[in-house]
């Protein structure tokens, strides 16, 4: 049947791509790093050194998920091939649906892991810290902050990620002031770097008695958590630390004890703070790995050679104009303004569908650097 015959050349068009990727994961080289890593597991002193055999078992593990998706992504090609080849054989096209389904799965996943390839950069591997501030605007602007906050925790969840609250401020009436959270999973920072930035909301506030539409901003800032392989230089007398009591949403405590902790670089201005862990120190750890990998983002952002280079106030760094406006009234449309794409489904995109505007910055930054 042509509609059969349609859908398989539309599938054998991702045969090429397929095989293009592989070579592009490097899935030949991924192969053999991994026999070589789970050879160093069978050697008697590997558990010797506890850290270093964690790291290995980690790579081991990022290793067979790479591998696992690619060879997943060529079975599903090959498991819709012929299924399209039988139902034609059969005549069976009550079932073409199906068929149409499964080759627009392939054709989805070969664009993920295709853009996958993308994720190049030092730190996209690593977890994201994102935070968040409400703009000028009162409630409805802290509002619109903790609507950003459940959509990328949404986003995060679909995609297989952890979310974490690691510190936040209620707004006076209802939602955030700010809040800080972090991503974990791989390539987590190469995917959600290209959400930093202004994000402006357009609506009837349902705050306000009058129905008057309202423009109301806040601001993500992405970084990416910096491990302890990673060295960054901080002098302790740069850094100026505060404790205060810990407090859930709602005002209710959730530590009786002063174990929340701020930390405020005092050659930068830069503040992080950190109120979920249990203890003191905990807490003071976090906010010191979010420090360096604040340090580190402005470093790499503003192509600076050392660290010392920062200066002065960093605070406002991340607010600079829109990238993003979602409008609610009085058409539903969201736009991201530097690569053009948009969407007419805001609710989807609130309840966490980013993926078009993620690839397609993901799509400019490659052309760009092509043109370069």
């Amino acid at each position: 049947m042509i509609q059969f015959e349609e859908l398989k050349l539309r599938l054998i068009e991702s045969e090429k791509p397929l095989e293009e990727l592989s070579s592009a994961l490097g899935l030949k080289e991924m192969d053999e790093e991994l026999s070589e890593l789970e050879e160093k597991t069978t050697a008697e002193n590997f558990w010797d050194d506890l850290e270093n055999s964690q790291k290995v078992l980690q790579r081991i593990a990022m290793l067979k998920g790479r591998i696992k998706s690619y060879n997943d992504l060529k079975s599903s090609y090959d498991d819709t091939l012929v299924m399209i080849e039988l139902y034609d054989e059969e005549g069976e096209l009550d079932l073409l649906d199906e068929c149409v389904a499964a080759v627009e799965a392939v054709e989805a996943e070969l664009e993920k892991q295709t853009l996958s390839t993308l994720l190049s950069g030092e730190y996209d591997n690593k977890n994201a810290i994102l935070t968040f501030h409400a703009g000028a605007g009162g409630t409805e602007a802290q509002d619109w902050c903790n609507m950003l906050f459940r959509m990328y925790g949404q986003w995060a969840t679909k995609h297989g990620f952890k979310f974490n609250t690691i510190d936040f401020l209620d707004g006076d009436e209802a939602g955030l002031k700010s809040a800080v959270a972090i991503v974990e999973g791989e390539n987590a920072y190469g995917y959600l770097k290209s959400e930093m930035g202004v994000h402006r909301l357009v609506r009837v506030s349902p705050f306000d008695s009058s129905g008057r539409r309202h423009t109301s901003f806040a601001s993500l800032e992405v970084m990416p958590e910096i491990d302890d392989t990673i060295e960054v230089e901080i002098s302790p007398e740069d850094i100026k630390m505060e404790v205060y009591r810990a407090s859930g949403a709602g005002g209710q405590k959730v530590n009786k004890t002063s174990s929340a902790v701020r930390l405020i670089h005092i050659p930068t201005g830069i503040v992080v703070s950190s109120q979920v862990e249990r203890s003191q120190y905990q807490n003071r750890d976090v906010c010191m790995r979010m420090l360096k990998s604040k340090l580190i983002e402005i470093k790499e952002r503003e192509h600076l050679d050392k660290i010392e280079d920062i200066k002065g106030d960093q605070k406002e760094i991340g607010w600079g104009s829109q990238i993003r406006s979602y409008v609610f009234m009085p058409y539903t449309m969201v736009k991201d303004h530097r690569t053009g794409f948009e969407t007419g489904n805001i609710n989807a995109v609130m309840d966490g569908d980013l993926d078009g505007f993620i690839n397609a910055y993901l799509k400019k930054q490659s052309l760009d650097a092509l043109t370069k």
